[in-house]
């Protein structure tokens, strides 16, 4: 029987603001609190050498797993892969395995970077990466090997910025990243069920009931973050009925930043 030795905090409360891969989400740093009493300030003893390290954790927000999974990016012929070939979080044994980047250890605060968890993740256990034992970058990875990796770049502008800014100020959610996160690969793949592409090379991407606006350069795959919006129409705002209980947010947004809801 296992049990946390702590949890990890950071951001991203959702499972859709986690990045596929957490080396693809560098600049987000996390915090790992161990757990007091329990001479964990002893076993971390001599950690903070090391650049990288594996991080066991629980994906405590899955109650079942899939014998099959689609992947991000899937190969041709590949749409659905099995469970042991892939890095699914639904698995038989809700188990995780991330080798992060160790910024600092602090008592019993390892503060990280490029992690792919949620905030209250459990943490079971850590181990330092060894390079020489731990990497085999000649190693083939089989349908891995066969995507069609397509990164794209992601800039913002100012006005997308400052309401980003208020956002995460307000309520703790950090829009920025998670456009980044969705975005960086594939973003206008039809099968993205947040993503809705307009005329003119505009899209959207919704992010629980807001919108983000950006504009698209498919040949040079660049991605400009344009502005954000309430997903509201007028009569839902005005509707007594608040589902997710953020209607005052999003009133408070509205005027803050002086838009008009759609009619």
């Amino acid at each position: 029987m296992f049990s946390p030795i702590g949890y990890f905090y950071n951001s991203a409360h959702y499972k859709f603001e986690v990045p596929r891969q957490g080396v693809f989400f560098r600049g987000h740093l996390g915090k790992i609190e161990l757990l007091p009493q329990k001479d964990f300030e002893i076993a971390l003893r001599d950690l903070e050498g090391f650049e990288r390290i594996w991080v066991i954790f629980q994906f405590h927000q899955n109650a079942e797993w899939r014998p099959t999974t689609r992947p991000p990016v899937p190969a041709a012929g590949k749409e659905r892969v099995g469970t042991f070939a892939s890095r699914s979080p639904y698995r038989p044994n809700p188990i995780g395995l991330s080798c992060v980047r160790l910024i600092s250890v602090n008592g019993l605060t390892l503060t990280i970077d490029e992690a792919d968890l949620l905030s209250e993740t459990p943490i079971l256990d850590i181990k330092p990466y060894i390079p020489k034992a731990d990497a085999f970058p000649q190693a083939k990875a089989g349908w891995v090997d066969l995507q069609n990796i397509d990164p794209w770049e992601i800039s913002a502008t100012e006005e997308f910025l400052v309401q980003s800014r208020w956002i995460e100020s307000v309520c703790g959610w950090d829009l920025k990243s998670f456009a980044e996160c969705q975005l960086n690969n594939s973003p206008l793949d039809s099968s993205r069920r947040r993503v809705k592409v307009h005329e003119n090379q505009i899209a959207e991407l919704a992010f629980r009931t807001f919108r983000i606006d950006f504009s698209f350069d498919e040949k040079n795959k660049k991605i400009c973050l344009q502005k954000i919006r309430s997903g509201y129409i007028a009569d839902e705002l005005n509707s007594a009925e608040d589902i997710y209980s953020d209607k005052a947010l999003h009133r408070e947004f509205l005027a803050h930043f002086a838009q008009t809801p759609n009619a």
